[in-house]
């Protein structure tokens, strides 16, 4: 049963700002011309949403330039290389569409808008055809993109999907409805899983987000309804307040009556976007429906690349009563340089936070790499007479049978990602062969 409010919460409208408001912005907070100025510039070249709740109540607007929240949501000086970002001066000076244009569809081009092999590898084929808007990369879960998800109540700097907003519908991957997923699923019957993601599905009406999963609901071997979500940080009134907040949980009350699970994956990067009243109120209430809240952020430099940062994003997680899930390492796309941590340092942060957490904390699991192989965790470092190693380990792969395999690489303080390292000579040629592939 959904849980009642004691008091109504007043509803709030929302209110998106993109580029053509960063002067209004600017003068609202306060906000220096000097920064103004710069995010105007890399909004031409990186996706810019914001609302006002996220800058009501996530941003320290006494001092931005310093402030993680404002390094989440506002494109950064550094985010483009130091060419980059002079060319891209030039041409907005100059004041001809068609040059700029073209100037950001070559840096995006060189941003690896699509990486870990998913648009080669990912995308199924079905009777013969490609399934645009699907992703079936591991056996058990399909990753399903409605069309009208395709955006989200603010934009992530750090996004690896970015290449979802930008506007060129030849980098998308979308679909405007289930058929075609539902075929699929009906002949394959290994997958259990739908993870429905984006952009962010809590985007859309609730009467919209019906009409993608009441289908599924009839394909009995589909047991775990997956939603992927940034709204509990970005806007919580989604559960608690909009118009159709009770007819949301409602729907996920009638997921899980017909035998299914819903897990919310919620999208924390940082303890803040905890804090406010209104986020546990939403997680309370989507507790209440039955449904599962499991949380999930990467690790980013600038924002939240210290202990005592994600030793007490788990432990909020952990008393709103989800479930602390993954620690992702930063992908290798979009503005990559700026907000990569190296896996050394990584692991030491992960391991430090961990070692202060409660038992039901340590669910969680990190740092890990999504690659075109599978999900690898970095498990640690060992020493040996020959040298350092990163202990690694094949959490999930394209190949299930690489699945839990551990395997090592030769200790680097400064590779950010599984191809920057070096495997060891007693890597399974199997497993060699998938990382290397």
């Amino acid at each position: 049963m959904t849980l009642m409010l004691e008091q109504p919460v007043a509803a709030a409208r929302f209110r998106a700002f993109g580029p053509r408001h960063i002067g209004e912005i600017a003068s609202r907070y306060g906000l220096r011309p000097d920064l103004r100025d710069k995010i105007a510039l890399l909004a031409h070249v990186f996706p810019f949403r914001v609302n006002e709740y996220v800058l009501d109540h996530l941003v320290d607007w006494t001092r931005p330039e310093k402030d993680p929240m404002f390094r989440l949501l506002f494109p950064q000086s550094g985010m483009l290389s130091a060419e980059d970002e002079q060319a891209l001066a030039a041409v907005v000076d100059s004041g001809a569409p068609r040059e700029v244009a073209a100037v950001v569809a070559r840096i995006r081009a060189g941003l690896n808008p699509h990486p870990s092999g998913q648009r080669e590898y990912n995308v199924p084929v079905h009777r013969g055809e490609r399934l645009p808007g699907l992703q079936h990369k591991y056996r058990e879960t399909v990753l399903y993109f409605p069309t009208q998800g395709q955006s989200c109540h603010s934009y992530c700097t750090y996004c690896f999907r970015w290449a979802q907003f930008v506007g060129d519908p030849a980098l998308r991957f979308a679909t405007p409805g289930p058929d075609r997923l539902v075929d699929y699923l009906r002949d394959h019957p290994e997958v259990s899983d739908v993870l429905v993601t984006g952009g962010d599905p809590m985007i859309m009406s609730t009467e919209r987000l019906r009409g993608h999963l009441e289908p599924l609901l009839d394909v009995p071997t589909v047991q775990t309804i997956r939603i992927g979500t940034k709204s509990l940080a970005y806007w919580p009134q989604r559960y608690v307040g909009d118009a159709d907040s009770d007819g949301l949980l409602r729907l996920f009350e009638q997921v899980i009556a017909a035998g299914k699970q819903v897990a919310v994956m919620a999208h924390f990067t940082h303890p803040r976007e905890l804090r406010a009243p209104l986020v546990a109120t939403a997680m309370r209430r989507i507790r209440s429906t039955g449904a599962v809240i499991y949380c999930q952020a990467p690790m980013v430099s600038h924002i939240n690349d210290q202990a005592d940062v994600w030793a007490e994003l788990w432990r909020a997680e952990l008393a709103a009563g989800a479930v602390p899930y993954y620690m992702f390492v930063e992908r290798d796309t979009g503005p990559y340089d700026y907000f990569k941590v190296p896996l050394a340092r990584a692991v030491e942060i992960f391991h430090a936070a961990y070692r202060t957490l409660p038992g039901l904390a340590r669910t969680v699991r990190g740092p890990v790499m999504s690659t075109t192989s599978g999900k690898v965790i970095v498990d640690g470092v060992e020493t040996h007479p020959d040298g350092r190693y990163f202990q690694l380990r094949m959490l999930q792969a394209r190949n299930p049978a690489l699945v839990g395999r551990p395997f090592r690489a030769h200790y680097h303080t400064g590779a950010a990602w599984l191809s920057e390292l070096e495997l060891a000579a007693d890597v399974p040629d199997d497993i060699r062969t998938a990382v290397l592939s």
